[in-house]
């Protein structure tokens, strides 16, 4: 079960407590510049972590995994929850969660999307947000865009290995497809389904190629042009393997919407 964060609320709580103990003499100025110091920036060298990210953007900075060192993922991270703030970090292994839990314990690994998590300050969740895939093969794509967007706010609905090789099990999952506010869409080989989706929905689509399939397929390549090209209204596309970026896209849209729309009968 996943909680949305009011981290926004925390910081103009944070502030107002600050400034208030600086009105009280309960702290002096001086130590109260060294914690304004911190709000904007802290520099490890290596890394400067925005503690302003959740001002700015409702959700705290999130950390690729990729590319870093398991000990840099770790201070990164204890950083951040440091600061009292969640903690979402995609494209993590599990040796270098070991690394990370050792200095954040309480962080929660799913190795499918390869993602670690910690919340803090959980409210309800806002339905809207459903989160398709052709193949197994695509489910750590999907999972990725199926936790981000719970991390960010949104219930998820799950709608797996529907492909466009058998129309059937789409056609199946139509009522939770038609239920929701934005559909994220995950396929790789052809590339097929978002197109297909996106002609059955009257709500936006966001179609994530992966990079599973032959040959020909070149890494995802295919999938994305195809996706690209679509011929359905409604459909936008993200990168390659980039089911953070669609699922925290469809958490945005579904939190500035209100009533979900009705899908028309085909």
């Amino acid at each position: 079960m996943f909680h949305s964060i009011g981290r926004y609320a925390i910081d103009r709580q944070k502030l107002t407590q600050l400034l208030a103990q600086v009105k009280a003499e309960q702290t002096t100025i001086e130590e109260a510049l060294e914690s304004l110091s911190q709000l904007p920036f802290q520099d490890l060298g290596f890394a400067k972590v925005d503690h302003h990210r959740a001002l700015r953007k409702g959700f705290p900075e999130v950390i690729l995994g990729e590319g870093k060192t398991p000990e840099q993922i770790a201070d990164i991270a204890q950083a951040i929850e440091n600061d009292g703030s969640s903690l979402l970090i995609t494209r993590i292994d599990a040796s270098a969660y070991e690394t990370l839990k050792a200095k954040v314990p309480d962080t929660v690994y799913n190795a499918t999307a390869r993602i670690a998590y910690l919340q803090r300050d959980p409210v309800a969740l806002k339905p809207g947000v459903t989160v398709a895939c052709a193949g197994t093969s695509d489910i750590p794509v999907a999972e990725e865009a199926a936790i981000t967007a719970e991390l960010v706010g949104s219930q998820v609905e799950r709608v797996y290995d529907t492909g466009v090789a058998g129309l059937h099990r789409l056609l199946s999952a139509l009522p939770k497809l038609r239920s929701a506010r934005v559909v994220v869409v995950v396929a790789g080989m052809d590339g097929a389904l978002p197109s297909v989706v996106g002609g059955l929905v009257a709500v936006p689509v966001i179609a994530v190629p992966t990079s599973i399939g032959y040959g020909a397929s070149f890494q995802g390549l295919s999938a994305l042009l195809a996706m690209l090209a679509s011929c359905a209204p409604g459909v936008t596309v993200v990168n390659i393997d980039n089911g953070f970026g669609a699922g925290y896209q469809a958490a945005m849209i579904n939190r500035g919407l209100a009533d979900p729309p009705t899908s028309p009968t085909p």
